[in-house]
């Protein structure tokens, strides 16, 4: 692996020209795509497998043209003090909204208030609603700025009116503003760290290059494959993170380099050959967990996952080609600035003595006093690190998981604020309605078995109301909708939903009718227990690939095990810090959290995804120069120094450059991308700070050089993929010995 990506390396270098050229070429190709190729809405949202899921797909069988799974929007009035809605001229009002909302396209229909009874015992507050042929988030613009200005035409007459429902559910859209902020912490931090700008500047260039071919490449096909803004998001947000970190760790490795004397062509390759092997395998470790997602069968997370690993693919191309052809371009001033003004002292000051030189530089960096320290102490830091990351991780324990609805929403939006006004007016189970269907082709009597399924609803706790069964022209399938007690979040919903389907099992054994329940409360139950119990299935798959790929890397069976448990202690701390800010609501302020309620259904396995990735590529730059030292004679305790002079600095700006980017999103007004970008960000921080930066060590000094035990016959059947450089150093003893023999060659002439 180290020679094959030390000859890429150089042929990058030399033929810069043309590598340059063809990502310069890549990247309009992309863009071109992107910007002729057709619009596309969110992807639909699907859950193959689930009760919910079977009921929409039977409606649409059963119902044709009923659009089933369409979105829905609804208008909700409320009469100014003093006043009902039955008074003329706000029923005039109403009727008015009503008629505009009808001639929309994409409508199948609209309810009055006043002829389906929907308007609050009190008379203040009143809605209606509106079904669409297409889901909510696949509707087009300008239904949506239809269904908004009549509510504007509404509310010009005195009425407070407010739109809910999925229909103005639009593409999540990162805070531009926070993805800005970002980037410019990370100029920052690739300035201090590296003290060249020229050096700050590749990281950036290419890492933005990278995100802007994967981005575009997913907006030229998202309307042939059905993909979203949210696989964009995540692509974006990934892309930007490791395109900046792998490149950062080759430009380092390549200065480094060149502090040691070596050539710029050969230290490219050797760059190339040692970090970038480190490069490989860090962005193998993502892309399983990112394609990973597929196990879920979810086709939305499927999409998302497979979209972002291709992102990520294209940043470890990019890092392993154009970053060595950028450094060809750059010459010496990649080097830092007083770098450049040491070397030419020294030349200046050559009489010196090697001694005097030295002298100079054996103050020893924080990372080598940190890993020093940790040497002497390591029992200490390792109890320390586990029990602080253990506690933050007990609220993880109070986990409840549900998906966003307009509950969820800041209150200054319109749909948070017609949630609160159907809630007022008719109660919280308004806001999610249930939708029960019972397929009675099998039964003798199929009116009577919807009659049995209705009564034996009506008799369940924490039901608010029930409609009479609606058949379709076939009178084999009938539907009831079921109005709760209590908000759609709440457990008790989730109790009640269970509840009937239990019930169902005894009316089918009974009348031969299947009952199933769906509705956009249902499905988001069913996906919340989709994602629960792909979990574990989930995690097996993952970490245990990548097991066997870190045993490949490391050749040993101890560290990739000890990275695993790592990963695990800094994601569950991470969810615990995500339940106690948006489930708790503690500090919740600081970052915008208005509301609290269950955490997203697929935040455990998006984190779990996400984060395995990230977490193992800290610990293959970390560890990798630790193995390399260690390969290279010295002792365990030493090669863990080592590792830290090289890598520490390194490691700790690509921590915080991730942890800028993914913090950007926090500042986005959707709250699933605002979870997830403060999830992300804090995660890293634990991983990164906590676990490889102190546990780590703590583990590999108590162990010694049982760290890097494996057994013979494993030894023997693992490949050899040299990510510590060994077959470059060979490389060069072998040159050197053939100059050797040529001096002694020219001598005896």
């Amino acid at each position: 692996m180290a020679t094959f990506l030390y000859k890429l390396g150089r042929l990058a270098f030399r033929r810069r020209h043309f590598v340059a050229l063809i990502w310069v070429a890549l990247l309009t190709l992309a863009g071109v795509g992107a910007a002729s190729a057709p619009a596309a809405g969110t992807t639909s949202f699907s859950i193959p497998g689930v009760e919910a899921q079977k009921a929409f797909d039977l409606l649409e069988q059963r119902f044709p043209g009923a659009s089933a799974d369409g979105g829905t929007g609804r208008i909700v009035f409320k009469a100014p003090e003093g006043q009902k809605m039955t008074d003329a001229a706000n029923k005039a009002t109403v009727e008015k909204t009503v008629n505009a909302l009808g001639d929309g396209s994409e409508v199948v229909s609209v309810t009055d208030p006043f002829t389906t009874g929907a308007v609050s015992k009190d008379g203040t507050v009143a809605y209606t609603s509106v079904k669409y042929e297409a889901p909510g988030m696949e509707l087009k613009d300008s239904t949506r700025d239809a269904l908004e200005k009549a509510g504007d035409d509404a509310r010009a007459t005195g009425l407070t009116v407010d739109v809910g429902g999925d229909a103005l559910q639009a593409g999540a859209e990162p805070g531009a503003i926070g993805e800005v902020i970002g980037l410019a912490i990370a100029a920052v931090v690739l300035v201090i760290t590296l003290g060249s700008l020229v050096a700050a500047g590749l990281p950036l260039l290419t890492a933005i290059i990278g995100v802007g071919i994967g981005v575009s490449t997913i907006t030229a096909l998202a309307k042939a494959l059905d993909l979203g803004d949210t696989t964009s998001t995540l692509a974006l947000m990934i892309g930007l993170a490791v395109g900046i970190d792998y490149a950062l760790f080759i430009v380092s490795r390549y200065r480094s380099e060149l502090a040691e004397g070596r050539d710029r062509e050969e230290a490219v390759g050797r760059a190339t050959g040692t970090a970038g092997s480190a490069v490989v395998f860090a962005g193998l470790t993502v892309v399983i967990a990112l394609a990973g997602l597929a196990v879920v069968n979810v086709p939305m997370l499927t999409k998302m996952g497979l979209a972002a690993a291709g992102t990520v693919v294209v940043a470890v191309l990019i890092a392993l080609t154009m970053i060595p052809a950028l450094l060809g371009y750059a010459g010496k001033r990649v080097r830092a600035t007083g770098e450049k003004r040491r070397s030419t002292g020294e030349k200046t000051d050559a009489g010196t003595g090697e001694k005097g030189r030295q002298g100079k530089q054996a103050k020893p960096g924080l990372g080598v006093r940190w890993a020093s320290f940790v040497i002497r102490r390591p029992a200490a830091v390792l109890l320390l690190g586990v029990i602080g990351l253990g506690a933050i991780a007990v609220p993880a324990t109070q986990l409840e998981l549900g998906l966003p609805d307009d509950g969820s929403q800041p209150t200054s939006t319109t749909q948070r604020r017609a949630y609160d006004l159907l809630s007022e007016g008719f109660g919280p189970g308004f806001n999610g309605p249930l939708m029960i269907v019972v397929d009675a082709e099998n039964s003798d009597d199929p009116k009577a078995a919807a009659t049995t399924v209705t009564d034996g609803i009506k008799d369940i706790e924490d039901v608010a109301t029930v409609t009479p069964a609606m058949f379709n022209k076939a009178g084999d399938t009938a539907t009831i909708t079921v109005i709760p007690g209590s908000k759609p979040s709440s457990t008790q919903t989730e109790d009640l939903v269970h509840a009937i389907r239990d019930q169902g099992i005894d009316v089918r054994a009974d009348t031969g009718a299947q009952v199933l329940v769906t509705g956009t409360t249902a499905m988001n139950i069913d996906f919340s227990q989709k994602l629960n119990d792909a979990l574990i299935p989930y995690l097996g798959l993952v970490v245990g690939l990548a097991f066997l790929l870190l045993i490949v890397v490391f050749r040993s069976i101890l560290v990739p095990l000890k990275a695993a448990l790592g990963f695990l202690l800094s994601v569950l701390a991470a969810l615990g810090a995500v339940v106690a800010v948006f489930q708790w609501g503690w500090l919740g302020g600081l970052i915008g959290v208005e509301e609290t309620g269950p955490i997203m259904s697929m935040m455990p396995i998006f984190m779990v995804g996400v984060v395995f990735g990230l977490a193992m590529d800290y610990e293959v730059f970390l560890v990798t120069r630790m193995r390399e030292a260690y390969v290279h004679g010295e002792s365990p305790s030493q090669a863990i120094v080592t590792g830290f002079r090289h890598s520490a600095k390194v490691v700790a700006a690509a921590a915080i450059i991730m942890m800028a980017v993914f913090g950007g999103f926090i500042s986005s007004t959707e709250s699933m991308i605002k979870m997830i970008g403060f999830g992300l960000a804090i995660a890293v921080f634990f991983d990164a700070f906590i676990v490889r930066m102190a546990i780590v060590p703590a583990v590999l000094a108590l162990l010694g050089k049982k760290a890097w035990w494996l057994p013979k016959w494993l030894d023997r059947a693992l490949p050899n993929v040299d990510v510590e450089g060994e077959g470059l150093k060979t490389r060069a003893d072998a040159a050197s010995s053939r100059d050797g023999d040529e001096d002694r060659e020219l001598v005896r002439a």
